[in-house]
């Protein structure tokens, strides 16, 4: 009688199939003109959730930087390495080129399950594997590049290479390291380079879901760090030493010898070993589950007290990002006064008018074409500039000169000018209720020796 194997290797291909497509598939996505996830340094935007977001709604990087730090925390300290296995390109791209390109296709290597023979010395399989994957590092690294310079403008942007050379030379530093990391440097970047491994302990608890192999049933292999030999000599173990783990390992690990820093849960020694146990009618001496389930025989415990507050902790922030999403302003207004407090102007009548002068940045950042104008809460006070409403185009933005005026006495005080806060309120004149933003600013009105001084020397 044999046990039904574990098949995690083919949930992974899967698994990876599904993220490579999502992945290709997601930049051509848009509504209305906006993409799901787009930091396009090019036009200066930030899309998210299908709304366009301009540099100065940066506000929300925050919110995603800490939802992504806490995603880490969250799926570390709940699966361990799971995202290197299951997820990570780096991991993606090693089977692609190692199993699919080198084994599957062109025979380099003899045996997808060992994977600690070196390649066979055929220089020329060699090279055409090696523009195989530069082919496909090419594609990688355009599809990076469609989350920073959309997929309508990268073609675009490249049918013309001479005018974007920086796109051409990034596009092409990436497919380089690309085809560096994944044929030479290989498994050692998850190993030496990745800073995930060198973090991930800290975040392990004894209930943190690990490759683990089952000592209590196979035996010890080592004791402390002396090597007691390939099979174990603990009495009653079912480990037969076949080190079928070993040879399919990628990080060249010997997972009988406990947690490694190496091991990145692809749970291709799980598959193995259930393999050749199912065929003695044994289940699998590696299996996917944390220290203290497989000590205690017992389920792994999900919900506790570090993972229900990484839970409660995700749940805040990505509240928060939907209620930040929600307040996208569709113009923007920046003003700043000018260097003069004021000037003073008389009349035919002899009434002095004073006048404040601001410059007005405004922005559409809506998907279609406004003409904005403002009002100011205070009536007293007029507006001499401009007198015609600010047209704009979708994505445009317009330094206006606006002076403000009054000729009434809004301040009688002789020692000192007084600031006098106002409230201007902007809008686009074809959609009043739905485009419209309040900025606050001041009106300096002069001490009145200054209106007297006005008045004479006219």
């Amino acid at each position: 009688m044999s046990c039904t194997p574990t098949h995690y290797t083919k949930r992974r291909y899967i698994g990876y199939l599904i993220v490579t497509i999502v992945a290709l598939v997601l930049p051509f996505i848009r509504i209305n003109g906006n993409h799901l996830f787009l930091l396009s340094f090019d036009k200066k935007q930030l899309h998210l959730f299908f709304t366009a977001f301009d540099m100065q709604e940066l506000y929300l990087m925050p919110f995603l930087l800490i939802i992504l730090f806490l995603s880490i925390f969250f799926l570390t300290t709940l699966g361990g390495r799971v995202w290197c296995g299951w997820s990570c390109p780096q991991t993606i791209f090693r089977v692609i080129y190692r199993d699919l390109i080198c084994t599957k296709i062109l025979k380099i290597r003899k045996n997808i399950k060992d994977k600690q023979k070196e390649f066979d010395e055929n220089i020329i399989k060699k090279t055409i594997s090696v523009i195989i994957w530069a082919a496909l590092a090419f594609v990688a690294a355009s599809n990076f590049m469609w989350y920073f310079v959309p997929p309508e403008d990268f073609f675009a942007y490249l049918s013309n290479p001479a005018e974007h050379k920086l796109l051409v030379g990034i596009l092409i530093g990436i497919t380089t390291f690309l085809v560096f990391d994944v044929v030479f440097l290989a498994e050692n970047f998850c190993i030496y380079v990745c800073p995930y491994a060198r973090v991930q302990s800290v975040m392990f608890d004894n209930d943190t879901i690990q490759v683990i192999y089952d000592e209590n049933r196979g035996g010890k292999l080592y004791d402390g760090h002396t090597k007691l030999g390939k099979k174990p000599t603990t009495p009653g173990a079912e480990c037969i030493g076949c080190e079928a783990c070993v040879r399919v390992c990628p990080t060249h690990i010997d997972i009988r010898k406990g947690m490694q820093l190496e091991c990145i849960n692809c749970l291709e020694c799980s598959d193995a070993c259930s393999e050749v146990m199912g065929k003695l009618g044994k289940e699998s001496l590696i299996n996917w589950t944390s220290a203290k389930a497989i000590k205690t025989r017992s389920k792994v415990k999900y919900f506790r007290f570090r993972t229900i507050g990484y839970m409660i902790a995700l749940s805040i922030a990505v509240i928060a990002l939907g209620l930040m999403t929600t307040k996208k302003e569709h113009m923007l207004l920046n003003i700043n006064r000018a260097t003069q407090l004021y000037s003073i102007k008389v009349l035919d009548d002899n009434t002095p008018k004073v006048q404040n002068a601001y410059t007005f940045l405004i922005q559409n950042t809506d998907n279609v074409e406004h003409s904005y104008y403002f009002d100011i809460n205070e009536t007293r006070i007029k507006i001499d500039r401009p007198l015609e409403p600010i047209k704009l185009k979708a994505g445009g933005k317009k330094k206006v000169i606006v002076v403000l005026s009054t000729i009434q006495t809004l301040v009688d005080d002789t020692r000192r000018d007084t600031p006098i806060d106002i409230t201007i309120n902007a809008y686009a004149k074809d959609a009043k209720e739905t485009i419209s933003v309040d900025r606050k600013t001041i009106f300096v009105y002069p001490k009145q020796i200054e209106l007297e001084k006005a008045i004479q020397s006219k």
